[in-house]
């Protein structure tokens, strides 16, 4: 199945489009056995960030005026990424953030981010709600740091993952859970779990 790579960032507000910033980054290598790496940068971008923001995350303006620039921060991102699969819990959000950053310094952004959370509403059905925090209460991962923190989120996220690959290798009997059935579990739709992995299994591994 080979090493994926978890981002998150924390940024000034919802909207790259809109001219929001990323004010942190964190990246979590996993491969099999675990988390294997990991990467964390505050980073300036050069706006400011709104005080609800602020007491949200824990990160202010004055910690992002000490930071590294953001475009420097991004090569060293790209660099340890290094073309791994990339997965994000409410992969829309980061990837836009992913996107926009990378842009500013001339670079494209990588295709195909796997969402966490679209695959835990069809793994975890039964949850209260699908927001990174409830699930990792909902099955019972303890907490490593603060949420709303880059390397924490990026670490919950990643053990998150590990959790939904065993457990659908377990339901399934899967000989291992290829990044290729989570993309398809991801955007299958949401009560045809079953269905989706029976024919993912038939066509992977013939009998």
């Amino acid at each position: 199945m080979g090493e994926r790579v978890i981002i998150d960032f924390e940024t000034t507000g919802l909207s790259a489009m809109q001219g929001d910033r990323a004010t942190e980054v964190a990246a979590v290598v996993i491969d099999e056995a675990g988390i294997v790496g990991r990467f964390q940068s505050l980073m300036n971008g050069g706006r400011r960030i709104p005080p609800f923001v602020q007491a949200l995350t824990g990160i202010s303006n004055a910690m992002i005026r000490q930071a590294p620039r953001a475009e420097e921060v991004m090569r060293q991102l790209l660099d340890f990424i290094a073309g791994r699969p990339l997965v994000a819990h409410n992969a829309a959000f980061d990837h836009g953030f992913l996107g926009a950053e990378l842009d500013r310094i001339g670079e494209a952004c990588p295709t195909g981010l796997l969402c966490s959370m679209k695959v835990a509403r069809r793994v975890y059905p039964e949850a209260p709600n699908h927001r990174l925090e409830t699930l990792i209460r909902h099955v019972r991962i303890e907490a490593t740091g603060q949420y709303h923190r880059a390397l924490a989120d990026a670490e919950m996220t990643a053990l998150l993952w590990l959790r939904m690959e065993h457990k659908l290798q377990s339901d399934f009997d899967l000989p291992e859970v290829p990044l290729e059935l989570m993309q398809r579990i991801q955007t299958a739709p949401c009560k045809a779990l079953d269905k989706c992995v029976a024919s993912f299994r038939r066509r992977a591994w013939p009998a």
